[in-house]
């Protein structure tokens, strides 16, 4: 088969890489779409996912986005024909997606079939475009398949068990390498926080309780010695943090899984980062203040994430280890299935 997947944001390329491989090592061409945006581009590098840069994140508002979802499907249904022409006329068999508009429009206007996955049912308007073009809509089983139905995907839900998380980190092992790079000691705290998705649609406003979280560290590192590693989603944050100063914030994309493994505590305004810590079994806190989703909701059921209050709540001492539970790893392959059903 020829298949097409779009990446649009620095978490899908994590979920997606396994799936690219294991395409390509059945014997099937994939070709990567990427988008401009947060860490996406070099993510694809780091990870060695083959890629062609099309179109840019045009801000949080409601028009940029409108803007930049036409003006990024008109240059996607370009790319593709022109793949189309050089390739002798044959098109893609199937396109996938994780949460990314872009594709499925483009996708229906090529008339492919398409396929999307996403793990946070909120996200309406992505959704209400996704979901009524896709042949298949992929989601963790934890949604309730009904909180979809407004959305149009009646009959297209195809759940997998468990985590996104746990497909995609299945081969994955720490490596301590990103503690030199960050020059950070291994005998001292080490936070990792990530900041709140500011340009999307469903987390419009200030997140109060995340700029007290970032005062609260701020101090421990002046008392506790605690080290805080700051993982900004965009420019206008990085430049933010620097200024504040008594962060360590990387300058480019990093092994940010291994940070996780390596550190006693993550923050995370965000979601994809709070579930790797959970997947990798780090002590996790979520500062989230949008309407929480069906994944988060059961992990907070079973103590796997904390809902952060106030920042005097937060641990910043070194975790015990031993105590740390046995990984769940899952076969990816199991996400390439579901993607694939369109096609039987």
């Amino acid at each position: 088969m020829r298949v097409w997947i779009d990446l649009t944001n620095s978490p899908h390329v994590l979920v997606m890489r396994p799936v690219v491989e294991l395409l390509r090592a059945d014997g099937h061409e994939v070709a990567v779409t990427a988008r401009d945006f947060a860490q996406t581009l070099e993510l694809c590098e780091r990870l060695g996912v083959a890629h062609t840069a099309v179109g840019r994140h045009r801000g949080g508002r409601v028009a940029a986005k409108a803007a930049g979802m036409a003006s990024r499907t008109a240059a996607l249904v370009r790319w593709a024909r022109a793949d189309r022409r050089a390739s002798g006329g044959r098109g893609f068999d199937i396109a996938l997606g994780h949460g990314s508009n872009d594709v499925t429009l483009a996708a229906a206007l090529l008339r492919i079939p398409s396929s999307t996955m996403f793990d946070y049912e909120w996200a309406t308007v992505q959704h209400n475009v996704n979901c009524r073009l896709a042949a298949a809509v992929v989601v963790p089983d934890a949604i309730p398949p009904a909180r979809l139905d407004r959305y149009g995907a009646r009959g297209k839900v195809h759940a997998y068990e468990g985590l996104k998380e746990e497909y995609y980190l299945a081969d994955f092992e720490p490596a301590r390498a990103v503690l030199e790079e960050l020059d950070l000691d291994p005998r001292r705290p080490i936070v990792v926080v990530r900041t709140p998705p500011v340009v999307s649609l469903y987390h419009r406003f200030e997140n109060d309780l995340f700029a007290r979280v970032l005062d609260r560290l701020a101090r421990a590192a002046m008392e506790l010695g605690t080290q805080t590693v700051v993982l900004p989603r965009v420019e206008s944050q990085r430049e933010e943090l620097r200024r504040a100063g008594g962060f360590v914030v990387p300058a480019h994309a990093i092994d940010a899984q291994s940070l996780i493994a390596h550190a006693d505590l993550v923050i995370s305004a965000g979601g994809t980062m709070n579930r790797e810590a959970v997947a990798l079994g780090t002590p996790v806190y979520t500062t989230f203040q949008g309407r929480l989703g069906a994944v988060d909701e059961r992990l907070i059921a079973e103590g796997r994430l904390r809902m952060l209050s106030a920042p005097e709540e937060l641990p910043l001492g070194k975790r015990e280890r031993s105590a740390v539970p046995a990984r769940v790893r899952r076969d990816p392959r199991r996400l390439v299935e579901l993607l694939l059903t369109p096609l039987g």
